[in-house]
């Protein structure tokens, strides 16, 4: 909880059980002057909610996805103000049930922005360079950091099937034509958007358990 929550939407670096139950959206829009909102949405598989019911911990979600959680976050952040808040039971399309949460975050400059994308640095920057004779602004967002992926083959493959109709999806509007990359390499499974005032990136969950490598979105404008 400390290190980051959008990285529950962001970064699905340590892919758990916990995690491929988990399907993500974040739709991030920068103004000129830096000011913006997240809109969030987590659907959550019942089975992986109801985790964190157990041994006593019902006050505790399996993952940070309660109003508590970011209000919490906001009021560590300066800057960023939690707009609105919604959460209800679905219908998912296994048959199951999915608790789907919807959140809005209002952020007032970019370090506010960084501060809930990653507190640690690490994983989200944002930084001004010259490019082709060109000031442009680089937001560079890692998804996937294998340094630390102790996820062997067999449960890779558990995860795959437990992850079925999940994805993750990162739309990024920026304040005029944007471009986006994938590092270090394009991942033919993933829908992407490139170019223009909105970009984007969406792959399913048990896509994204093939990758075997650091993935890392670039936006650029």
């Amino acid at each position: 909880m400390k290190k980051t929550l959008i990285f529950l939407c962001l970064c699905a670096a340590a892919l758990t059980l916990m995690n491929s139950c988990l399907g993500v959206s974040a739709d991030i829009s920068i103004r000129a002057d830096g000011s913006g909102t997240i809109a969030l949405e987590y659907r959550v598989s019942q089975m992986l909610e109801s985790l964190g019911r157990l041994d006593g911990n019902e006050h505790w979600p399996a993952i940070p996805v309660g109003k508590a959680d970011f209000e919490r976050s906001v009021a560590r952040i300066p800057g960023l103000r939690l707009s609105s808040f919604s959460a209800k039971d679905v219908p998912h399309s296994s048959g199951g049930r999915d608790l789907l949460t919807k959140v809005t975050l209002e952020f007032k400059n970019t370090a506010a922005l960084l501060a809930f994308l990653d507190s640690t640095g690490n994983h989200a920057s944002l930084v001004q360079e010259t490019r082709n004779a060109q000031a442009v602004n680089v937001l560079r967002l890692v998804l996937l950091d294998r340094s630390d992926d102790l996820v062997n083959a067999d449960l890779r493959s558990l995860l795959r099937e437990v992850s079925a109709g999940y994805e993750l999806n990162i739309n990024v509007s920026a304040p005029k034509n944007a471009s986006l990359s994938v590092i270090p390499s394009p991942v033919p499974a993933a829908r992407i958007a490139s170019r223009g005032k909105k970009v984007s990136f969406a792959i399913d969950m048990k896509d994204l358990l093939e990758i075997n490598q650091e993935l890392a979105l670039e936006i650029v404008w």
